[in-house]
């Protein structure tokens, strides 16, 4: 696991303590981006299954996740693709 994908599990399992969390890096997919080489960061897909997002819209959901993970946009992360299960 990356150090950057380490670093989305921490801040996620503190803010969400989820009862599953899968972090995958697709950084290697996007070598060369335009995004990426003008600020960094990777992309990661989360899916994610937290009782904090039940009754929520997706959209909501999204925006917790967001927040959780603020200060790693855009140097650790460049783009996330967020799955809720």
């Amino acid at each position: 696991m990356s150090h950057a994908s380490e670093e989305i599990r921490d801040l996620l399992e503190r803010a969400f303590q989820p009862e599953s969390l899968d972090i995958e890096d697709e950084s290697w997919k996007h070598a060369g981006h335009a995004g990426v080489k003008e600020h960094g960061g990777g992309h990661f897909i989360v899916r994610i299954a937290s009782n904090r997002f039940h009754g929520l819209a997706r959209t909501q959901s999204h925006r917790l996740i967001f927040n959780a993970l603020n200060t790693l946009f855009p140097k650790t992360i460049h783009a996330l693709t967020i799955k809720i299960e």
